[in-house]
C-alpha cells in the first residue's frame, strides 16, 4: 500500500505555502488520476464541495492522505497532506469524510 513518505520520496512535491502538511505536484509532472499516482488499486471517492469550484477526489494512505482536484480538462491537480494537514484542509472544504476505512 502506498504511504506519505512512498509518494513523498517518488514524486516531486512542493510545500503549499501557508498550508503547514500540505505538498502539490505540478500537473507538468504527472495530471493522471490519482489511482495512477498511487500506483495500486485503493479506495479514491471522488465527492463535491461548495467551497471548491472541480471535483474532489480524497484517498486515505498510510501516514496521511492524497486530495486531487478534477479540472475541466480532465487532468488532475494533486496534493499530497499529512494527518494533520489532510483534516484541516476536508474541514476547509466542509468534507465529513471517514477515511479509517481503507481497501
Amino acid at each position: 500500500m502506498s504511504s506519505f513518505e512512498d509518494l513523498f520520496l517518488r514524486w516531486d512535491w512542493r510545500p503549499i505555502p501557508g498550508c503547514p502538511g500540505r505538498y502539490s505536484l505540478s500537473p507538468d509532472v504527472f495530471s493522471g488520476k490519482p489511482e495512477r499516482l498511487l500506483n495500486e488499486p485503493c479506495a479514491v471517492r471522488e465527492l463535491q464541495s461548495t467551497k471548491a469550484p472541480d471535483p474532489v477526489s480524497v484517498a486515505a494512505i498510510d501516514g496521511g492522505g492524497l486530495i486531487s482536484y478534477r479540472k475541466p480538462n480532465g487532468r488532475f491537480i494533486h496534493t499530497l497532506n499529512t494527518p494533520e494537514g489532510l483534516k484541516r484542509k476536508l474541514h476547509q472544504l466542509e468534507i465529513e469524510q471517514d477515511l479509517s476505512s481503507r481497501s
